[in-house]
C-alpha cells in the first residue's frame, strides 16, 4: 500500500487524530511544569537582592566607623580626664552629625581641642602682650585680652564645626530638589524607595558627594535598622534643613497611611524647586545693599578723582600763569 492510499484509509487517519491529540493533551499539562514559577524566581530575585543591599549597607556603615570605637592618644586622655562629662555640649552630637563627622572618634576630638585650645590660646595671647609687642595697654586691659584668648579658644571648636556644617547643608540642598526627580522617576518606574535612595545616590554624587553620602547612609540604615521611620528622622537630623524634614515626614505618612510615594514626592520636589528658586532670589534682592559699600570704598574716590582732577588741573594752570 502507497502512502497516498494509507492516508486515505480511516484507520490510519484516525491513528494519527488520536496521536496528535495525546501530544497537545501531554505538551498542555507538562507545559506549566516545564515553564517553573516567575512569581516565585522573582521573589527569590527580590530577596537575593536585598540581602546583597544589606550586606553592603552593613559594610558601608562598619568602613565609615559608626561601629568602630574611638582609639589613639586623644582619645584615652578624653577618656581618662572624663573630659566628655566635664565639658558637655547636649547639641553637638547632633552638630558634628551635620558637619559629616560621624563616629566617636571626632566627638573626642571635640572635648579634647575645647579642653586644650583655651590654655593655648591664653598662653599665646600673655606672650604676645607681654613679651612681643608694647601696645601700652593697661594690666587691666592685658588681662581681659587673655581671658578673651581663653574664651576665643573654648568656642572655636563649635565655630569650626558649624561653619563646616554650613557649607555641608548649602552643598545638600543645591541638589537636592534634582535629586527628588530622580527619586520620583525611579519611584515611578516600580522601584521600592531602597533602590531608589541606592540608585539616586550614586547618580547624585558627581553633583554634591555631601547628598550622595546621606541617601547612601539612608540607604543602609533602610537596610539595617528595624523601623524605617528612624531612618528617615535621622535623615533630616543630619542634614538640618526645613526641606529635607518635610520630605521625610511626606515618606513616613505615606508608608503609615498607604499613600503613593509618587504623589508625595511630585509635591515635594516641586516645593523644594520653589524654595531655591526663593533663596536665589533672595540673594539677588540683598545683592545691591552689598555692594554699597565697595562702591562706596573703591568706586567713589575713582569718580571723584575723574570728575575732578581736570578741573583742579586747570584751575593750577591759570594761577601759575597769573
Amino acid at each position: 500500500m502507497s502512502f497516498a492510499e494509507s492516508l486515505s484509509d480511516p484507520g490510519v487517519l484516525a491513528s494519527m487524530l488520536a496521536a496528535v491529540a495525546m501530544f497537545a493533551t501531554v505538551t498542555s499539562v507538562m507545559l506549566p511544569a516545564l515553564k517553573g514559577d516567575k512569581l516565585e524566581t522573582r521573589l527569590k530575585q527580590v530577596t537575593e537582592q536585598r540581602e546583597k543591599l544589606r550586606r553592603a549597607s552593613r559594610a558601608a556603615l562598619e568602613t565609615r566607623g559608626l561601629k568602630k570605637e574611638a582609639q589613639g592618644t586623644i582619645s584615652s586622655i578624653t577618656k581618662r580626664l572624663d573630659l566628655q562629662k566635664l565639658l558637655e555640649d547636649p547639641n553637638i552630637q547632633i552638630k558634628l552629625d551635620q558637619a559629616g563627622l560621624r563616629g566617636p572618634r571626632p566627638l573626642m576630638v571635640f572635648y579634647f581641642c575645647r579642653f586644650v585650645l583655651p590654655f593655648a590660646f591664653a598662653i599665646l595671647t600673655f606672650v604676645y602682650i607681654f613679651f612681643l609687642s608694647d601696645l601700652g595697654l593697661s594690666p587691666q586691659m592685658k588681662y581681659g585680652s587673655i581671658i578673651f584668648g581663653a574664651a576665643a579658644g573654648f568656642y572655636a571648636p563649635n565655630l569650626y564645626v558649624g561653619n563646616i556644617a554650613a557649607k555641608r547643608q548649602q552643598s545638600i540642598m543645591r541638589a537636592f530638589p534634582d535629586a527628588l526627580d530622580m527619586m520620583l522617576i525611579c519611584v515611578e518606574s516600580g522601584m521600592s524607595i531602597e533602590m531608589a535612595f541606592a540608585k539616586v545616590g550614586a547618580e547624585v554624587g558627581s553633583a554634591s558627594p555631601e547628598l550622595a553620602e546621606e541617601l547612601q547612609l539612608t540607604t543602609a540604615e533602610l537596610a539595617y535598622l528595624q523601623e524605617r521611620r528612624v531612618a528617615y528622622e535621622n535623615l533630616a537630623r543630619r542634614t538640618g534643613h526645613e526641606g529635607v524634614k518635610a520630605v521625610t515626614m511626606a515618606l513616613i505618612q505615606a508608608e503609615r497611611y498607604g499613600t503613593p510615594l509618587g504623589d508625595a514626592l511630585r509635591v515635594m520636589a516641586k516645593e523644594n524647586r520653589d524654595m531655591r528658586m526663593s533663596e536665589a532670589e533672595k540673594k539677588a534682592a540683598a545683592l545691591p545693599a552689598k555692594l554699597t559699600v565697595p562702591m562706596i570704598l573703591f568706586f567713589l574716590p575713582v569718580l571723584f578723582l575723574v570728575v575732578l582732577g581736570p578741573a583742579y588741573i586747570k584751575v593750577t594752570s591759570v594761577q601759575e600763569a597769573g
